[in-house]
């Protein structure tokens, strides 16, 4: 016998599915040029030791600009399976694959506690969305830089306009303190189970 439940969960599911999917698939591919590459790494102080996240990385481009001309490790996100493989071939022609992986999945599922550093070529309302996410997941200090789209009234440390492409670059605050002087909103990954 089949319970309104039943005929209801499919329905569910594929409405959920959509509306998780719905976020990346609303930005369209266009790859950010090559000098904005280089200068929002060089905005972002990317070294040996930061690890880049890349978020909609498309063609891998900035994962592998970081890794080859910074020495960065970087990992690249992108929902479309296409743009992944081509991101792979490409980092296989830089001779980067040691440094680099892309993963193909929606970047608001993406763990992004181990970025030093995120970038982004999406959409204002996007990045909107993608704040709490940052803010909640980064440690203090994780530097951000977006192509083309600020984040509302989260104002930049520095916006620039490169040939007219603006970049904008943000710093993760320290956490806001409450109660005692010396206590912090922790983490997720921060929170310890107490016997």
């Amino acid at each position: 016998m089949e319970t309104s439940v039943s005929r209801f969960l499919p329905a569910a599911l594929v409405a959920a599915f959509c509306a998780s999917a719905a976020y990346a698939w609303d930005v369209p591919y266009v790859p950010t040029p090559e000098r904005v590459v280089k200068k929002m790494l060089d905005l972002a102080k990317v070294g040996p030791k930061d690890v880049v996240y890349d978020l909609g990385s498309g063609d891998g481009r900035i994962v592998i600009a970081a890794a080859k001309q910074y020495g960065a490790r970087g990992v690249g996100i992108d929902i479309d399976p296409e743009r992944v493989r081509e991101a792979r071939q490409n980092a296989e022609a830089a001779g980067v694959t040691d440094r680099v992986e892309f993963r193909e999945g929606n970047l608001f599922d993406i763990d992004l506690s181990d970025a030093t550093v995120v970038t982004l070529y999406l959409l204002q309302r996007i990045n909107e969305q993608l704040r709490p996410k940052l803010l909640r997941e980064l440690k203090p200090g994780s530097r951000v830089v977006s192509h083309g789209f600020d984040m509302g009234d989260w104002k930049p440390a520095v916006q620039l306009e490169i040939d007219g492409d603006w970049v904008y670059y943000w710093i993760i605050p320290e956490r806001k303190r409450v109660g005692h002087p010396r206590e912090t909103i922790p983490r997720r990954d921060e929170i310890r189970l107490r016997r």
